[in-house]
């Protein structure tokens, strides 16, 4: 299914962009992309998102699984009901998912290196995976809006049905 497929190319393109700075740059070494604004600098997260949660190797390993789990489940069932951003996101979420927790798995800690700097403040470094879980997840939440405003317009509808039928009895 095409979705595994997306998933599968976000958890190729993860690794091999992490081997390429795990092989190639010591710890801490940058790469200027853009001025200061934009760096690849090598660096190291044994926690989750922006640090927090540092050391819960274990932890985090147990939920992602149950969270893949839960999202190959979820993938199964929205593949014929005719939604393709739904699952298209949670391919996203699935392959960052899988990307961080091979890191996890084997060293303990997920490679790190899109550092991107606002004048004095800077943005906590991330990856691939990270963007992919971000992007999903944003698209997730744009799917449940569009969904919501669906089932308004259709209880909408219902609801003239619903009066034009009373009108029609009424008449009658």
């Amino acid at each position: 299914m095409i979705y595994y497929l997306i998933a599968f190319i976000v958890f190729v393109i993860d690794q091999l962009t992490k081997y390429v700075i795990a092989t190639r740059l010591e710890l801490w070494d940058q790469i200027s992309v853009i001025g200061n604004f934009f760096l690849i600098t090598s660096h190291r997260n044994t926690g989750a998102a922006f640090g927090i949660l540092e050391n819960q190797r274990y932890f985090f390993i147990i939920i992602t699984i149950v969270v893949v789990i839960g999202i190959v489940w979820y993938i199964q069932k929205m593949k014929n009901t005719g939604n393709k951003l739904l699952p298209f996101a949670l391919s996203l979420v699935l392959g960052g998912a899988l990307g961080n927790f091979l890191d996890r798995a084997l060293t303990g800690e997920v490679v790190d290196f899109l550092q991107f700097n606002f004048g004095s403040y800077t943005f906590p470094i991330f990856n691939i995976a990270d963007s992919c879980i971000v992007i999903g997840v944003a698209l997730i939440i744009i799917d449940s809006f569009r969904e919501m405003s669906l089932e308004k317009k259709q209880a909408k509808q219902v609801e003239e049905l619903a009066d034009q039928e009373q009108v029609q009895k009424e008449e009658k």
